[in-house]
């Protein structure tokens, strides 16, 4: 398990988003990862993006030869 990045934290919320240490420590987790733009990195699976991707790597069945059933 990873550990919290608290400097890297401070840094970006203080300095690049400008937030008063107060307003800082009362963020979210979740407000904070929208606030720095991680939401919108990662859109969410949809079920036409899935069909998407089911059919660029489809399943495939090898037969493997073996008749011993």
């Amino acid at each position: 398990m990873r550990g919290i990045d608290w400097p890297g934290l401070l840094r970006v919320g203080l300095h690049d988003l400008r937030l008063d240490p107060a307003v800082f420590w009362r963020l979210t987790p979740l407000e904070l990862r929208i606030m720095l733009g991680a939401e919108a990195m990662v859109p969410p699976l949809t079920r036409a993006r899935l069909d998407e991707l089911a059919a660029a790597f489809p399943d495939i069945v090898r037969e493997t030869g073996d008749d011993t059933d």
